[in-house]
């Protein structure tokens, strides 16, 4: 056999021996795990920040605003190590102030989700006609993002899960904004408002781009962190949370923590337990 034949022919071996692995990745599960920046804002440079995202396994993070840097440094930072921007928290300030910019600048690193993260005590309503009105505000945004190809989600504390005649803030803010706007709702939060992550979860159904995944620490444990924990080291049940998460269709379980003493631990604990304890999904080309 001549030479350039023989070549061939090792070429054509090497393809079909490579072939079932490459199936097998063509279909891999993947198990929708995402990190919050805020939880590695200290824990060095941005670039180390994402690294610790990678060697965790997650590919995916939700940013904080602009990172601090442009939006091509932050793109090519997140090029760098295989991780996408499934979302961002940008205040409700920069939202009413430069819609446009906010878009831009997102659209630039591939994002396609803006989540409301906060509220100023200025800006937090103190009865229902205030949160109804609030509302109808993060509804007209919602529309116009929409409208740019993009989508709005809201993401709570405790503060939005007052009482107001057996409905909560959150509930009334969502009913008045309409279906453009988006939940993501913070589980830790929800359970240190005396309510219960699981049922909460369903009075979202349809509607829940995400949950922040992350655990409250045993009374009196973790103080210097919070009296936050590692998802799966805390005291949620989450046995009880993410059945009924996949039950009101939740599309990303974002890990965060407010305050941990070791963010990389943090990040891979709760990584692990995740992977751990989700169902998988096979890839939107492996469904067809």
């Amino acid at each position: 056999m001549n030479t350039p034949a023989r070549r061939t022919v090792t070429l054509a071996l090497l393809l079909f021996a490579a072939l079932p692995v490459l199936a097998h990745e063509a279909v891999s599960p993947h198990r929708p795990i995402a990190v919050q920046m805020y939880s590695l804002r200290n824990a060095g440079p941005l670039d180390q920040q994402l690294k610790i995202v990678h060697d965790a396994g997650v590919d995916a993070v939700e940013t904080v605003g602009t990172q601090g840097v442009s939006a091509a440094e932050l793109k090519q930072l997140l090029d760098r190590y295989s991780i996408r921007a499934i979302s961002s928290h940008v205040q409700l300030a920069e939202l009413r102030k430069d819609l446009d910019g906010v878009v831009a600048f997102n659209r630039s690193i591939g994002n396609t989700t803006l989540v409301v993260p906060y509220l100023d005590a200025k800006d937090r309503p103190t009865d229902a006609a205030g949160w109804t009105a609030l509302g109808k505000e993060l509804g007209a945004i919602a529309k116009q993002v929409r409208a740019k190809g993009m989508r709005l989600a809201y993401h709570n504390h405790d503060f939005e899960l007052v009482d107001f005649n057996g409905r909560t803030g959150l509930e009334l803010l969502f009913a008045a904004a309409g279906p453009d706007l988006q939940t993501e709702l913070d589980l830790a939060w929800v359970a240190r408002a005396g309510l219960d992550p699981a049922v909460m979860l369903g009075k979202f159904r349809g509607r829940l781009f995400a949950v922040h995944a992350k655990d409250n620490a045993a009374k009196g444990q973790a103080e210097d962190e919070g009296g936050f924990a590692a998802v799966g080291q805390g005291v949620l049940d989450w046995r009880a949370i993410l059945p009924a998460a996949a039950a009101a269709g939740v599309h990303w379980y974002i890990l965060e923590h407010d305050q941990p003493r070791d963010p990389a631990k943090v990040i891979q604990t709760g990584a692990d337990y995740l992977r751990e304890h989700l169902s998988p999904r096979l890839p939107a080309s492996a469904q067809r």
